[in-house]
């Protein structure tokens, strides 16, 4: 994207911020978030505050991260208890899983806005989140979530490029979702299974593997991994270290998924 365009870009990301404020960031530590957050604070000032939720679905690691992001930016940061599995169409584990997660997490993020004097909440969602099934988008929609991001067109690839002209860390952060993701679909979300996938998630991002996915099914841990990591997995000394770990996790079967990481892969199900 050349530089013109970046500018018209954020330009017209600081004007609708304007017309928001004062706003309430709902702020994971991600790409877009951090971006959203970097910008509005950079436009608002104190007239904008970022709101993170802590909850099972989201590993601690990424809790501690957004908190650092936040301080680095310089923002004022709330972060709000969310226990989406006390809510039993969520832990029930439907299609429509992200739509009631996000049901319970906007309401709670709402509430605080309101609290903070906040006119309006905003999340990080943007152009591309159009593509793919996202029910939870609904419930933003429903609930009055405004979304900068994808109300201008922006992709994700134009989020990269102008958080790295912000000299942001998460410029080249892979992309995430919840541990909830992990899970098929119809098998019950539990604190247990959670921190199997958030355990063994984390002990892979030690070997140096990023972008990377434990899917949990049951005794069987599937691993999806960037196909050019495959080769680097599959060696003896990295194999046996990873089946000795998800092993004491509480995996009994270790698999590799050939066809590599793919975003949503569990939405394949649906499709047939």
């Amino acid at each position: 994207m050349i530089e013109a365009e970046t500018d018209q870009r954020l330009a017209a990301l600081q004007e609708l911020l304007l017309e928001l404020a004062p706003v309430a960031i709902a702020f994971s530590g991600g790409v877009d978030s951090t971006f959203l957050l970097k910008v509005a604070h950079d436009t608002l000032g104190d007239r904008a505050i970022a709101l993170t939720a802590d909850s099972p679905v989201y590993p601690r690691s990424e809790i501690e991260e957004a908190a650092n992001l936040a301080r680095r930016i310089g923002a004022r940061q709330i972060v709000i208890e969310v226990n989406q599995l006390e809510q039993h169409e969520f832990a029930a584990n439907p299609p429509e899983r992200c739509y009631h997660c996000r049901r319970v997490l906007y309401g709670r993020l709402l509430d605080e806005a309101k609290q903070q004097g906040c006119r309006t909440l905003v999340d990080g969602a943007n152009a591309d989140d159009a593509d793919d099934y996202r029910p939870g988008m609904r419930a933003a929609v429903e609930v009055g979530v405004r979304s900068p991001l994808l109300e201008l067109g922006i992709t994700k690839e134009m989020i990269r490029e102008m958080s790295r002209n912000l000299e942001l860390p998460t410029a080249d952060k892979p992309s995430y979702a919840c541990l909830a993701s992990r899970i098929p679909y119809g098998t019950e979300i539990s604190k247990s299974n959670l921190a199997m996938v958030e355990q063994a998630e984390e002990f892979l991002h030690t070997l140096g593997f990023r972008q990377i996915r434990v899917r949990w099914h049951g005794s069987v841990a599937r691993i999806e991994a960037p196909a050019s990591q495959i080769e680097e997995i599959c060696k003896p000394v990295v194999r046996t270290r990873i089946v000795a770990a998800l092993e004491e996790i509480g995996f009994r079967y270790v698999a590799l998924d050939l066809r590599g990481y793919r975003t949503g892969s569990m939405n394949e199900e649906i499709g047939r």
